[in-house]
């Protein structure tokens, strides 16, 4: 068989293709490259954003502003003292980009100014905390990324 430059070519083109798909196979169906989107639902959760926004200019408003340290029995929330601890209705939602597995969510629920997250709930790395609640029908969110 003569080897000339139109063999030679056709050879490249088909050896480019052939890697080409070898690779967008690979990507596709390998689970390491696998990566979730940050919310399950995405659009429902964009029409919500201007109240998001909202409640994230109330709580910069906020003269005691909501501090979140780490303490020897885990994540301390604490809230404004001028704030009622009855009246504090909302959510926390630790959020854990590295693994969804670990992401969870945990009513706000106190008798003192502030919420304790366990330390058996969370691993060293980092967390996006997301701190939403209303007080006296005013919303108020905090979005922080922590270290632990």
């Amino acid at each position: 068989m003569k080897f000339n430059w139109g063999t030679g070519i056709v050879i490249a083109i088909v050896a480019f293709m052939s890697f080409i798909l070898y690779f967008v196979i690979t990507m596709s169906t390998d689970k390491s490259y696998s990566y979730d989107l940050v919310t399950e639902k995405y659009y429902q959760k964009e029409l919500g954003f201007q109240d998001e926004i909202n409640a994230e200019k109330n709580a910069l408003e906020l003269k005691e502003k909501i501090t979140v340290q780490r303490t020897e029995k885990g994540l301390k929330i604490s809230f404004p003292r001028a704030f009622s601890p009855e009246e504090i209705k909302g959510k926390v939602f630790l959020y854990r980009p590295s693994n969804k597995q670990l992401d969870f969510e945990i009513p706000i629920s106190t008798s003192n100014t502030y919420l304790l997250v366990p330390e058996k709930r969370l691993l060293d790395g980092r967390w996006n905390i997301k701190i939403a609640f209303k007080y006296k029908n005013k919303a108020y969110l905090i979005n922080k990324e922590i270290q632990y």
